[in-house]
């Protein structure tokens, strides 16, 4: 990802609508943005459903603030972590912020954070609705995270001995099959790609990538089955990758371009 890893983030999590199993990997992606410097997590602490966050809490690091539910069916926790919310970002604590909820109540406060000049960083559920996810500068699916660290794990755990050796000649690996890719998300790397290339029809990948999450914030590789842009670029017959070498050892340029292009 072509993300800056040096912003200082405020990390605020709605216990209410955020997963606890799925802490772990949430703050693991969390990393990949910048560093935490805070970390905070809201819900009513007294209610026994809350109460196995404790682990997860101690092994992340978070805060928990605590927020009583003032009257049945209102969401008193909303309100403590937006009135939060404001409070850091006057105190110039931070470059950006990463709200962790399925919650559309979210919306108003992501865009007055970047109103603000910060970067906002959403992590939610499939089932968020689309203008929190829209009103953030990238938005990541929880469902996407969990299952790409799950992934990670498993691969880890493979004993040597089961991990195929490597042979002189490997094989051609066929193409991942382009139904994985809708049309519309085809569509919209096509367009992208023809609004930043140069006089030879190329676009740098990682600048492809930016105008993407900047077109649509849940826009994710991983969300199709891909680790990477450029392994989900090179898997449609549309697009030629050329990947130029650099003066710099173990550095290449990777360019795209649309070969159906006029």
């Amino acid at each position: 990802m072509s993300e800056q890893t040096d912003l200082r983030l405020a990390v605020l999590i709605d216990a209410d609508n955020a997963p606890r199993s799925a802490l772990g990997d949430i703050m693991a992606e969390v990393a990949v943005y910048g560093t935490p410097t805070i970390k905070r997590i809201y819900g009513d602490w007294t209610t026994p459903n809350l109460a196995s966050w404790k682990g997860p809490l101690l092994e992340n690091a978070i805060t928990p603030v605590q927020q009583y539910s003032y009257t049945t069916g209102k969401n008193a926790t909303d309100s403590a972590m937006i009135i939060d919310a404001m409070d850091i970002l006057y105190t110039g604590q931070v470059d950006g912020f990463v709200l962790v909820s399925s919650d559309s109540d979210f919306t108003r406060l992501a865009v007055r954070l970047r109103e603000a000049g910060k970067k906002v960083y959403g992590m939610g559920e499939r089932k968020t609705p689309n203008p929190f996810i829209v009103a953030c500068d990238k938005f990541v699916y929880i469902e996407v995270i969990r299952a790409a660290a799950e992934e990670a794990r498993a691969e880890e755990e493979k004993p040597k001995a089961q991990k195929p050796q490597k042979k002189k000649e490997a094989p051609v690996q066929p193409q991942e099959p382009e139904h994985r890719v809708p049309r519309a998300v085809v569509k919209l790397i096509a367009e992208s790609v023809d609004t930043i290339a140069d006089e030879d029809g190329y676009a740098a990948l990682g600048e492809l990538g930016n105008l993407l999450v900047k077109k649509q914030p849940d826009f994710d590789p991983r969300n199709f089955g891909f680790s990477k842009l450029s392994k989900l670029v090179k898997s449609l017959s549309r697009f030629e990758v050329d990947v130029r070498p650099t003066s710099q050892p173990n550095v290449t340029h990777i360019l795209v371009r649309d070969k159906q292009s006029k």
